[in-house]
Protein backbone atom coordinates (compact mmCIF):
# COMPACT_ATOMS: atom_id res chain seq x y z
CA UNK A 1 0.00 0.00 0.00
CA UNK A 2 1.25 3.49 -1.01
CA UNK A 3 1.17 6.24 1.76
CA UNK A 4 0.55 9.72 1.18
CA UNK A 5 0.31 12.51 3.45
CA UNK A 6 -1.45 16.06 2.79
CA UNK A 7 0.06 18.29 5.22
CA UNK A 8 -1.75 21.80 5.29
CA UNK A 9 1.20 23.95 6.61
CA UNK A 10 -0.66 26.46 7.92
CA UNK A 11 -3.00 24.45 10.11
CA UNK A 12 -3.73 25.58 13.55
CA UNK A 13 -1.06 27.44 15.04
CA UNK A 14 1.81 26.43 12.97
CA UNK A 15 2.76 23.81 10.50
CA UNK A 16 2.55 20.20 11.36
CA UNK A 17 5.17 19.38 8.75
CA UNK A 18 7.72 18.29 11.45
CA UNK A 19 5.69 16.77 13.81
CA UNK A 20 4.18 13.81 10.62
CA UNK A 21 7.77 13.96 9.53
CA UNK A 22 8.91 12.93 13.19
CA UNK A 23 5.89 10.69 13.35
CA UNK A 24 7.02 8.45 10.65
CA UNK A 25 10.41 8.05 11.60
CA UNK A 26 9.29 6.42 14.89
CA UNK A 27 6.97 4.16 13.36
CA UNK A 28 8.18 0.94 13.32
CA UNK A 29 7.07 -0.61 10.44
CA UNK A 30 9.16 0.42 6.97
CA UNK A 31 6.09 2.10 4.54
CA UNK A 32 6.19 3.51 1.14
CA UNK A 33 5.56 7.05 1.36
CA UNK A 34 5.39 10.57 0.42
CA UNK A 35 4.74 13.80 1.34
CA UNK A 36 2.11 16.65 -0.19
CA UNK A 37 2.48 20.21 0.76
CA UNK A 38 -0.09 21.69 -1.89
CA UNK A 39 -0.28 25.43 -1.89
CA UNK A 40 -3.66 25.58 -1.94
CA UNK A 41 -7.18 24.10 -1.80
CA UNK A 42 -7.63 23.42 -4.89
CA UNK A 43 -3.84 21.91 -5.13
CA UNK A 44 -4.54 19.89 -2.56
CA UNK A 45 -7.23 17.96 -4.23
CA UNK A 46 -6.06 18.26 -7.90
CA UNK A 47 -2.60 16.54 -6.58
CA UNK A 48 -4.74 13.73 -4.88
CA UNK A 49 -6.82 13.49 -8.57
CA UNK A 50 -4.00 13.50 -10.81
CA UNK A 51 -2.17 10.69 -8.21
CA UNK A 52 -5.31 8.63 -8.65
CA UNK A 53 -5.59 9.33 -12.15
CA UNK A 54 -1.81 8.05 -12.52
CA UNK A 55 -2.21 4.84 -10.13
CA UNK A 56 -5.77 3.10 -10.52
CA UNK A 57 -4.56 -0.01 -9.63
CA UNK A 58 -2.17 0.99 -6.33
CA UNK A 59 -3.95 0.85 -3.47
CA UNK A 60 -3.61 4.24 -2.01
CA UNK A 61 -4.10 6.01 2.12
CA UNK A 62 -4.30 9.03 2.04
CA UNK A 63 -3.43 10.97 5.58
CA UNK A 64 -5.45 14.21 6.23
CA UNK A 65 -2.56 16.21 8.39
CA UNK A 66 -4.44 19.36 9.56
CA UNK A 67 -8.09 20.50 10.66
CA UNK A 68 -11.30 19.60 9.34
CA UNK A 69 -10.53 22.06 5.81
CA UNK A 70 -8.13 19.52 4.98
CA UNK A 71 -9.56 16.61 5.63
CA UNK A 72 -12.37 18.17 3.71
CA UNK A 73 -10.30 17.90 0.75
CA UNK A 74 -8.65 15.28 0.90
CA UNK A 75 -12.24 13.54 1.15
CA UNK A 76 -13.24 15.29 -1.72
CA UNK A 77 -10.34 14.47 -3.75
CA UNK A 78 -10.58 10.80 -3.06
CA UNK A 79 -14.45 10.38 -3.75
CA UNK A 80 -15.56 8.20 -6.62
CA UNK A 81 -11.79 6.47 -6.62
CA UNK A 82 -12.68 2.70 -5.08
CA UNK A 83 -8.59 2.11 -4.80
CA UNK A 84 -8.19 5.22 -2.50
CA UNK A 85 -9.01 5.53 1.85
CA UNK A 86 -8.37 8.24 3.65
CA UNK A 87 -6.97 8.67 7.83
CA UNK A 88 -6.65 11.99 9.86
CA UNK A 89 -3.52 13.01 11.33
CA UNK A 90 -5.46 15.57 13.23
CA UNK A 91 -3.14 19.17 13.93
CA UNK A 92 -5.33 21.50 13.59
CA UNK A 93 -7.16 24.43 14.90
CA UNK A 94 -10.86 23.10 14.23
CA UNK A 95 -10.95 18.52 14.20
CA UNK A 96 -14.78 18.61 14.54
CA UNK A 97 -15.66 15.70 12.36
CA UNK A 98 -12.84 12.85 14.13
CA UNK A 99 -15.08 13.54 17.55
CA UNK A 100 -17.63 11.21 15.92
CA UNK A 101 -15.10 8.67 16.86
CA UNK A 102 -12.68 9.25 19.12
CA UNK A 103 -10.52 12.41 21.17
CA UNK A 104 -8.15 14.30 19.17
CA UNK A 105 -5.02 12.12 21.09
CA UNK A 106 -6.04 8.97 19.39
CA UNK A 107 -5.84 10.95 15.84
CA UNK A 108 -2.44 12.00 16.55
CA UNK A 109 -1.03 8.77 17.43
CA UNK A 110 0.73 7.51 13.79
CA UNK A 111 0.59 3.91 14.68
CA UNK A 112 -2.60 3.90 15.47
CA UNK A 113 -4.03 5.62 12.77
CA UNK A 114 -2.08 3.34 10.62
CA UNK A 115 -3.10 0.58 12.00
CA UNK A 116 -6.89 1.33 12.54
CA UNK A 117 -9.57 -0.20 11.14
CA UNK A 118 -11.60 0.82 7.89
CA UNK A 119 -14.89 1.49 7.75
CA UNK A 120 -17.48 3.21 5.03
CA UNK A 121 -18.88 6.80 5.72
CA UNK A 122 -21.57 9.16 4.13
CA UNK A 123 -20.11 12.20 2.04
CA UNK A 124 -22.37 14.97 1.00
CA UNK A 125 -22.50 16.93 -2.07
CA UNK A 126 -23.39 20.50 -1.55
CA UNK A 127 -23.29 21.95 -5.25
CA UNK A 128 -20.40 20.94 -7.27
CA UNK A 129 -18.34 20.54 -3.76
CA UNK A 130 -18.50 18.32 -0.95
CA UNK A 131 -18.35 17.96 2.51
CA UNK A 132 -18.26 15.27 5.27
CA UNK A 133 -18.60 16.91 8.29
CA UNK A 134 -21.12 19.64 8.16
CA UNK A 135 -22.91 21.93 5.86
CA UNK A 136 -24.38 24.80 7.99
CA UNK A 137 -25.07 28.26 7.87
CA UNK A 138 -27.42 31.62 9.41
CA UNK A 139 -25.53 32.35 12.36
CA UNK A 140 -22.84 29.55 11.75
CA UNK A 141 -21.96 31.00 8.56
CA UNK A 142 -21.65 34.45 9.39
CA UNK A 143 -19.02 33.11 12.40
CA UNK A 144 -17.02 31.14 9.68
CA UNK A 145 -16.86 34.48 7.47
CA UNK A 146 -15.35 36.13 10.08
CA UNK A 147 -13.01 33.44 11.24
CA UNK A 148 -11.92 33.26 7.07
CA UNK A 149 -10.69 36.66 7.81
CA UNK A 150 -8.90 36.94 11.38
CA UNK A 151 -7.28 33.04 11.78
CA UNK A 152 -4.00 34.12 10.80
CA UNK A 153 -3.95 37.43 12.86
CA UNK A 154 -1.27 37.69 15.61
CA UNK A 155 -3.09 37.77 19.41
CA UNK A 156 -7.08 37.21 17.50
CA UNK A 157 -5.96 34.51 15.55
CA UNK A 158 -5.46 30.71 17.12
CA UNK A 159 -7.61 29.82 19.88
CA UNK A 160 -9.47 33.55 20.47
CA UNK A 161 -10.49 33.14 16.55
CA UNK A 162 -13.81 31.37 17.85
CA UNK A 163 -15.46 32.90 20.31
CA UNK A 164 -14.79 36.68 18.79
CA UNK A 165 -16.28 35.17 15.43
CA UNK A 166 -19.54 33.96 17.88
CA UNK A 167 -19.16 37.44 19.32
CA UNK A 168 -19.01 38.88 16.49
CA UNK A 169 -22.21 36.87 14.53
CA UNK A 170 -24.30 37.66 18.04
CA UNK A 171 -24.04 41.29 17.29
CA UNK A 172 -25.04 41.12 13.98
CA UNK A 173 -25.87 37.57 12.19
CA UNK A 174 -29.19 36.58 14.42
CA UNK A 175 -31.31 36.56 11.50
CA UNK A 176 -30.87 35.15 8.05
CA UNK A 177 -33.47 34.94 5.06
CA UNK A 178 -33.54 31.58 3.06
CA UNK A 179 -36.19 28.67 2.94
CA UNK A 180 -35.30 25.05 3.77
CA UNK A 181 -36.79 21.75 2.01
CA UNK A 182 -36.20 18.83 3.35
CA UNK A 183 -36.70 15.83 1.08
CA UNK A 184 -39.88 18.34 0.04
CA UNK A 185 -40.76 19.16 2.93
CA UNK A 186 -40.85 23.13 3.95
CA UNK A 187 -39.42 23.18 6.36
CA UNK A 188 -39.47 27.10 7.54
CA UNK A 189 -41.12 30.02 7.14
CA UNK A 190 -38.24 32.29 5.41
CA UNK A 191 -36.18 32.76 8.01
CA UNK A 192 -34.37 31.30 10.99
CA UNK A 193 -31.37 32.52 13.31
CA UNK A 194 -29.13 28.98 12.57
CA UNK A 195 -29.31 25.75 10.47
CA UNK A 196 -27.29 22.71 10.48
CA UNK A 197 -26.98 19.77 8.13
CA UNK A 198 -25.27 17.19 9.45
CA UNK A 199 -22.96 13.49 9.26
CA UNK A 200 -21.08 14.53 11.84
CA UNK A 201 -21.94 15.58 15.75
CA UNK A 202 -20.11 18.47 16.19
CA UNK A 203 -19.63 21.96 14.77
CA UNK A 204 -17.17 25.14 16.18
CA UNK A 205 -15.50 23.17 18.62
CA UNK A 206 -17.65 22.33 21.22
CA UNK A 207 -21.18 22.31 19.81
CA UNK A 208 -22.83 18.83 19.44
CA UNK A 209 -24.99 19.71 16.81
CA UNK A 210 -26.26 15.89 15.50
CA UNK A 211 -26.28 13.61 19.01
CA UNK A 212 -28.60 11.51 16.81
CA UNK A 213 -26.43 11.58 13.53
CA UNK A 214 -25.37 8.29 12.03
CA UNK A 215 -22.35 8.99 8.97
CA UNK A 216 -22.99 5.58 7.25
CA UNK A 217 -27.11 5.78 7.13
CA UNK A 218 -27.23 7.69 3.80
CA UNK A 219 -29.39 10.25 6.43
CA UNK A 220 -28.76 14.08 6.22
CA UNK A 221 -29.02 15.58 10.06
CA UNK A 222 -31.10 18.81 9.46
CA UNK A 223 -31.58 21.16 13.06
CA UNK A 224 -32.94 24.56 12.52
CA UNK A 225 -33.22 27.15 15.22
CA UNK A 226 -35.92 29.43 14.26
CA UNK A 227 -35.27 33.45 15.08
CA UNK A 228 -34.95 33.70 18.53
CA UNK A 229 -34.00 36.94 20.74
CA UNK A 230 -30.72 37.14 22.26
CA UNK A 231 -31.80 35.87 25.86
CA UNK A 232 -33.44 33.68 24.52
CA UNK A 233 -30.25 32.34 22.59
CA UNK A 234 -28.03 32.21 25.54
CA UNK A 235 -30.89 30.00 27.21
CA UNK A 236 -30.18 27.32 24.08
CA UNK A 237 -26.71 27.56 24.35
CA UNK A 238 -26.22 25.30 26.77
CA UNK A 239 -28.21 22.02 25.42
CA UNK A 240 -27.34 22.84 22.13
CA UNK A 241 -23.37 22.90 23.35
CA UNK A 242 -23.99 19.77 25.13
CA UNK A 243 -26.56 18.14 22.48
CA UNK A 244 -29.73 18.03 24.63
CA UNK A 245 -31.36 20.78 22.45
CA UNK A 246 -33.01 17.64 20.67
CA UNK A 247 -35.05 15.82 24.01
CA UNK A 248 -35.53 19.27 25.79
CA UNK A 249 -39.14 20.00 26.01
CA UNK A 250 -38.35 23.69 26.66
CA UNK A 251 -37.24 24.31 23.22
CA UNK A 252 -39.42 22.49 21.08
CA UNK A 253 -41.13 25.87 19.78
CA UNK A 254 -37.42 26.46 18.50
CA UNK A 255 -35.95 23.65 17.00
CA UNK A 256 -36.72 21.74 13.99
CA UNK A 257 -35.00 18.82 13.30
CA UNK A 258 -35.50 15.99 10.26
CA UNK A 259 -33.83 13.40 8.58
CA UNK A 260 -33.66 13.69 5.04
CA UNK A 261 -31.60 12.38 1.59
CA UNK A 262 -31.78 15.94 0.18
CA UNK A 263 -31.96 19.14 1.27
CA UNK A 264 -32.52 22.43 -0.81
CA UNK A 265 -32.11 25.80 0.84
CA UNK A 266 -33.25 28.92 -1.16
CA UNK A 267 -31.50 32.23 -0.32
CA UNK A 268 -30.97 35.60 -1.83
CA UNK A 269 -28.24 37.67 -3.00
CA UNK A 270 -25.29 37.43 -0.70
CA UNK A 271 -26.41 34.29 0.52
CA UNK A 272 -23.53 31.69 1.68
CA UNK A 273 -23.35 28.48 3.73
CA UNK A 274 -19.94 26.79 5.45
CA UNK A 275 -18.62 23.80 4.08
CA UNK A 276 -16.72 22.18 6.86
CA UNK A 277 -15.26 25.82 7.71
CA UNK A 278 -15.43 26.66 3.94
CA UNK A 279 -17.60 29.41 2.13
CA UNK A 280 -19.74 28.59 -0.28
CA UNK A 281 -21.60 31.41 -1.88
CA UNK A 282 -24.90 31.00 -3.89
CA UNK A 283 -28.70 31.71 -4.03
CA UNK A 284 -29.32 27.89 -4.21
CA UNK A 285 -27.85 25.51 -2.24
CA UNK A 286 -28.63 21.52 -2.62
CA UNK A 287 -26.81 19.25 -0.38
CA UNK A 288 -27.60 14.87 -0.99
CA UNK A 289 -26.17 12.39 1.15
CA UNK A 290 -24.04 9.98 -0.90
CA UNK A 291 -24.28 6.85 1.50
CA UNK A 292 -21.09 4.82 2.71
CA UNK A 293 -19.25 6.48 -0.83
CA UNK A 294 -15.68 7.10 1.31
CA UNK A 295 -13.29 4.26 3.26
CA UNK A 296 -11.89 6.17 6.58
CA UNK A 297 -9.87 4.51 8.55
CA UNK A 298 -10.45 5.22 12.17
CA UNK A 299 -7.65 4.46 14.79
CA UNK A 300 -7.35 1.78 16.95
CA UNK A 301 -7.81 3.06 20.59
Amino acid sequence: MKHIFIVNTVAGEHSCLNEVKDAIARENEVIDYEIFTPNSAKDNISQIKDYLEAHPDEEVRFYACGGDGTINKVASGIYGYPNASMAVLAYGSGNDYIKYFADLQTFRDVEKVMHGTETKVDIMRVNDRYALNATHFGLDSAVAKTMNKIRRYPIIGGKMCYPIAVFKAFLTGMRTRCTIYADGEKLNDGKICLCTIANGKYVGGSYKCAPRSSNEDGLLEVCIIKPVSRIQFMRLKKSYTNGTHLDNPKFNKYVVYRQARQVVIEGGKGFCVSIDGEILRDEKIVVENNQQAIRFIVPNS
